[in-house]
């Protein structure tokens, strides 16, 4: 009997039934149907009623069983009776009824001997329990005979000890008492009526282990119980001493961080920092990072434990995200597909229901049953962004492909590219053969910076392109970020049209004639290279006779940088080139390490500059000849002198709103115009974009120089240094001595998504004296000071920025609005 809904296990049974919540790493129903198979029966038809396609597409046939599984769905309600009673033409001897959502380990075989011995019309197993309350309890005579049934018994009602565990053995002739129109239930109508009849029934009192899994509390009672070896059952996985299981191609870095008993499932990954506690039972492809901590806790299959998150006494759904530094304490459930946000804690026996999102810092008190949390836009200011085979898997991947492609022309022509990361491999692939379906053709240029894309985009046909790369800010993030025809990023009206399609699988599939196809442009390398070298003044870089140390940090700028270096006469010496035959250095790839590394480089040749790239190509690090690490704020404010000085008259500069005034006033007294864009990277660049701009950059190393394209280029932004510093003629310590002290700060508050609105409305109305129109966010100018509080679009937080005379001004000016904010938070509490 499988038609079990299961009410009291939700959310672990909103989106399946009952009988398939996992005991010990597998379905309930299947050690059933493994038990029965061990008592030599091997014909089975499951009766179904809730989600029936779910238990049909695990089980099939029951040939990987060993078992002839059949089924029989319910078309309306028949209760547990009338479910067999369906079954009827099936049955023309005894037969065993055995419910599929218990864990039980039962000796059928002598169960059926007891009936047969009876001559029994009806055999009940029965289990004697401390506290039958919510059981049916049934009496028996010494025979075994039953005298009497009670349903759901008071203390004062309480003859017997023996409940009803739903097994029963059954002879053919019991179904004609079974209404065929109507639900019909055993415990309470069949077997009374067959009592009052006077038809041999009789109880069997199991010497095994039973227990129902009503509810959440006997559902990780049972799973403890497998794991203490108190009811047998066919644990999957190779048994390890101290009641370890491990399956198929697990990897740990260390079994001794396994502490047993523990269930790890196929496939599962486990950081070596990671500690499993007794108690766990971990589902198939389960990734555990590092710090991780889990304990007494169940964790179906391919969900994500991130870095130092928390797992103990809970019970975590399918396909579910934890993210770092989260909590889910003792007795809480977490249904499937769900997302439980950094630093977030979820109280003791708190349930979030299937698919919701807990933001960022969030303490969940309470159950999360319609409301939704957080942020459901594909897109952030990132592109699209997500763990890799956790958030962005191949099979988004194919999907948001389709969508893009979708957005575009049947027959058209898109670019893409990559960095070197493996993962980014894995999902450009991906997303060509999603394009490819809609009927777009993909031009791949392979490995190659996002700017290399750019350049493509424009100068051909295509009306856009993606680029595919790992996150700077973290290793596991995947980045895809997706171009206009003109190289800028995507426009909002493009990010909707895209998601629109995603969100509603509404995606175009081409006829096998009509499909796009792929090709491979060859040297758009070298006509970017010769672009570039005409926008730099090439002799004058020649006459300078540059040293110059060079840290590629696996980006792919090593397929065009040496080139340039060649062309430009610059004398270099360069360390981790993408090309590089080790994908785990690849992999570990730590720009402050680099950025060490390259200081002792600049020092040991006597170089006049040192670069660190980031893993994109897009920023850089610069180094002084003394080997000193040049703040990035600090580089900001040098190139916007430096430019202004030589540059001017060629057009403007272009700053986010969130740089300190002395940017301004540097330009200003090189006669430079400065333009303010938002602080976003899209809204700089789109600023940026316009012809009369020389120059734009942010406080984190990416510039953006007048020529080849509007976007951040790290090959393009060390040539234009070069040309800088060989119009300057002074060492860069000398140039950068001439950069005045800023007094900018920057803190981060919480806000959680739901009190976004709320609080931008509030602050507004409070500051409106002394707010600036038409600024990101909140900005607030008073006595030559000024303070911004920006919403993060992709995070439940704002951005403060302040800038006073000096840091103590600023301190107390970021403070003011701190408290102002958390006012504001909890007036709406």
């Amino acid at each position: 009997m499988a038609g079990g809904e299961g009410t009291r296990l939700r959310p672990l049974t909103s989106n399946q039934p009952k009988p398939m919540v996992p005991v010990a790493g597998k379905p309930c129903m299947e050690h059933i149907l493994e038990l029965v198979r061990r008592h030599g029966i091997t014909n089975v038809v499951a009766t179904l009623a809730y989600m029936p396609q779910m238990i049909r597409g695990y089980f099939g046939e029951g040939s990987h069983l060993g078992l002839e599984l059949d089924y029989s769905v319910e078309e309306v309600p028949a209760g547990t009776a009338g479910s067999v009673k369906l079954l009827e033409h099936y049955l023309d001897e005894a037969f065993l009824v055995v419910s599929g959502d218990a864990v039980t380990d039962m000796d059928l075989g002598a169960l059926i001997r007891f009936h047969r011995e009876q001559g029994a019309a009806a055999t009940l197993a029965l289990k004697r329990v401390p506290d039958p309350l919510e059981f049916g309890v049934v009496i028996t005579a010494d025979d075994g005979r039953i005298e009497r049934f009670l349903e759901k018994p008071t203390w004062g009602e309480v003859f017997s000890d023996t409940i009803n565990t739903g097994v029963y053995v059954l002879e053919p002739e019991v179904l004609r008492d079974i209404p065929p129109d109507q639900p019909f239930d055993f415990s309470k109508e069949l077997f009374p009526k067959l009592l009052e009849a006077g038809a041999p029934l009789y109880g069997w009192i199991a010497d095994g282990y039973w227990q129902d899994i009503g509810n959440i509390t006997q559902f990780q009672e049972a799973n403890r119980d497998a794991l203490d070896g108190k009811v047998e059952l066919e644990i999957p996985g190779v048994h390890l001493r101290n009641d370890v299981y491990v399956g198929e191609g697990s990897l740990a870095e260390n079994i001794e961080q396994i502490q047993g008993p523990a269930v790890i499932g196929n496939y599962c990954s486990i950081d070596g920092t990671a500690s499993i506690g007794r108690y766990t039972v971990l589902g198939n492809n389960v990734m555990v990072k590092e710090f991780c901590e889990t304990e007494y806790c169940v964790v179906d299959s391919n969900t994500y434990l991130g870095p130092r998150s928390q797992v103990r006494g809970a019970v975590i759904g399918k396909s579910c995200e934890i993210r770092a530094h989260a909590s889910v304490q003792e007795g809480a459930v977490v249904g499937d597909e769900c997302s439980i946000g950094e630093q977030s804690t979820i109280a003791p026996h708190v349930r979030i229901y299937p698919f919701k999102r807990v933001e960022m810092g969030a303490h969940v008190q309470r159950s999360l049953i319609w409301q939704p949390r957080g942020a459901s836009t594909l897109f952030t200011d990132d592109g699209v962004t997500g763990i890799v085979n956790v958030d962005i898997t191949p099979e988004t991947a194919t999907r948001l492909a389709m969508a893009y492609g979708t957005a575009l022309r049947s027959g058209d022509k898109v670019v893409c590219s990559r960095d070197a990361h493996p993962a980014s491999r894995m999902i450009k692939r991906a997303m060509i053969a999603g394009i490819v379906a809609t009927g777009v053709s993909v031009e791949d240029l392979r490995v190659a910076t996002a700017a290399i894309t750019r350049f493509e985009v424009r100068n051909t046909s295509a009306p856009g392109g993606f680029h595919v790369k790992i996150s700077d800010r973290d290793p596991e993030r995947i980045q895809i970020i997706f171009f206009e025809a003109n190289g800028t990023l995507l426009s909002d009206a493009t990010r909707k049209d895209v998601e629109k399609h995603f969100n509603r699988q509404e995606l175009r599939r081409a006829l096998l004639n009509q499909l796009g196809e792929l090709s491979f442009p060859p040297r758009v390398n070298e006509a970017y290279l010769n672009e570039l070298l005409g926008n730099v003044d090439v002799e004058r870089i020649r006459a300078a006779r540059f040293r110059i140390a060079l840290d590629y940090a696996y980006s792919s700028a090593a397929l065009v940088m040496p080139a340039l270096l060649r062309s430009l006469r610059v004398e270099s010496f360069s360390t981790h080139s993408f090309m590089d035959p080790d994908e785990q250095a690849i992999l570990a790839a730590d720009l402050p390490a680099f950025t060490t590394q390259t200081r002792r480089l600049v020092e040991a040749m006597g170089a006049n500059l040192g670069v660190v790239f980031d893993r994109a190509a897009e920023r850089v690090i610069l180094i002084d000849e003394l080997a000193r690490e040049i703040p990035l704020d600090s580089a900001l404010y040098l190139l916007v002198g430096l430019v202004s000085n030589h540059y001017s008259h060629l057009g403007k500069i272009v700053l986010p709103a969130n740089v300190s005034r002395a940017a301004g006033q540097i330009a200003a007294e090189n006669g430079a115009e400065v333009l303010h864009s938002g602080i976003t990277q899209a809204g700089l660049i789109e600023t940026a974009a316009t012809d009369d701009v020389v120059f734009a950059g942010t406080p984190d190393g990416g510039y953006v120089f007048r020529g080849v394209q509007p976007g951040f280029d790290a090959v393009m932004s060390v040539a234009k240094i070069l040309e800088l510093l060989a119009l300057e003629q002074r060492p860069l310590s000398e140039l950068c001595a001439d950069v005045p002290p800023t007094a900018l700060i920057h803190q981060r508050a919480p806000v959680p998504w739901s009190l976004k609105g709320l609080a931008m409305r509030e602050l507004s109305e409070r500051v409106k004296d002394v707010r600036v129109e038409n600024a990101d966010g909140i900005r607030i100018e008073e006595n030559g000071a000024w303070a911004q509080l920006v919403p993060d679009p992709d995070e439940p937080l704002f951005h403060i920025y302040a800038e006073g005379g000096d840091g103590n001004e600023s301190e107390q000016l970021a403070q003011r609005y701190r408290a102002l904010l958390d006012e504001v938070l909890k007036s709406a509490e």
